[in-house]
């Protein structure tokens, strides 16, 4: 019993203009109409909303959405997350309908980074339709990955271990100390913590396409659409993952990648000392408008 997938994130903007580009435009995430006409809603499968991007005084990550099988599971994860001395809030029917699921609770995790446990997707049924990228993988093993951050976040990590049913699969240290990486399902990792000062933020998140000729593709629409780059294309040494990394309209590192290593049986923990056997060269994020 545990976490199944990452299955949704939403966010806050100021400035939706540029997320309608750069979710559909660059990503190539199907735009749809969600239950706010202010928000934008994106799919990539057959779930209802992947990635849902409301208008915000200041960019952030609203909710990181994990899938539970069924009710009964979700009940008893719940009940765990309270008895670690969580503070849990049931989520209405309102706000359930809002996020096409059938339940969900919330609560900010040690970290300080806002939860949402949710079960029972409600499908459409209608095809999702993606012409920029051959398919998205996801199924099971949801939607991709995020990278958070926590300021104790070795208690966020057995939080996610103890607590919601992660597995630990690597770790990699660093002058700011040791970043987790844990999955909950065949991918190789679902979620990362890493140390950083002050309450928890979303750093990091990733879409992987089916085919590498999605990867060239993307690139090709970074450069058209001028995407800042963040890591040039490279393949990681923990998953194995071929991708590049680009700047997102708040500064979230956003991957998109192919060919991520999958790990159907737990295997020993390992640590690695490079992010990558090749390539993921790095730039700094572009400077705000009339900096400096």
């Amino acid at each position: 019993m545990g976490v199944r997938s990452l299955g949704y994130l939403r966010l806050e903007s100021n400035d939706i203009d540029k997320w309608k580009a750069f979710g559909g435009d660059f990503l190539g995430l199907m735009p749809v109409e969600g239950a706010d006409p202010e928000s934008l809603t994106f799919r990539m499968d057959d779930h209802p909303a992947r990635i849902v991007v409301s208008p915000g005084a200041q960019p952030g990550m609203t909710a990181l959405g994990f899938e539970v099988l069924d009710e009964r599971e979700w009940a008893a994860l719940v009940a765990d997350v309270e008895k670690a001395g969580i503070k849990v809030t049931a989520g209405t029917e309102a706000e359930a309908a809002a996020r096409k699921v059938t339940g969900f609770a919330k609560f900010n995790d040690p970290g300080g980074n806002p939860v949402e446990l949710y079960y029972g997707t409600t499908l459409d049924h209608v095809p999702v339709q993606t012409p920029l990228v051959s398919k998205f993988v996801t199924g099971d093993m949801g939607f991709g990955h995020a990278i958070i951050s926590a300021e104790d976040a070795r208690t966020t990590f057995e939080f996610y271990v103890n607590v919601l049913g992660f597995i630990e699969r690597n770790t990699m240290r660093s002058p700011g100390g040791t970043t987790w990486f844990m999955g909950c399902n065949p991918r190789h990792h679902t979620l990362g913590v890493t140390p950083m000062p002050g309450p928890g933020r979303l750093l990091h998140f990733m879409v992987e396409g089916a085919t590498l000729d999605d990867v060239g593709r993307a690139l090709d629409r970074a450069g058209k659409y001028e995407v800042p780059m963040m890591h040039t294309l490279g393949k990681h040494t923990n998953d194995h993952m071929v991708s590049f990394y680009v700047w997102s309209p708040e500064n979230y590192a956003v991957e998109f990648g192919w060919n991520g290593l999958q790990v159907p049986e737990p295997v020993p923990v390992y640590e690695i000392t490079d992010g990558a056997f090749w390539g993921h060269h790095f730039t700094p994020p572009p400077m705000p408008p009339n900096a400096g």
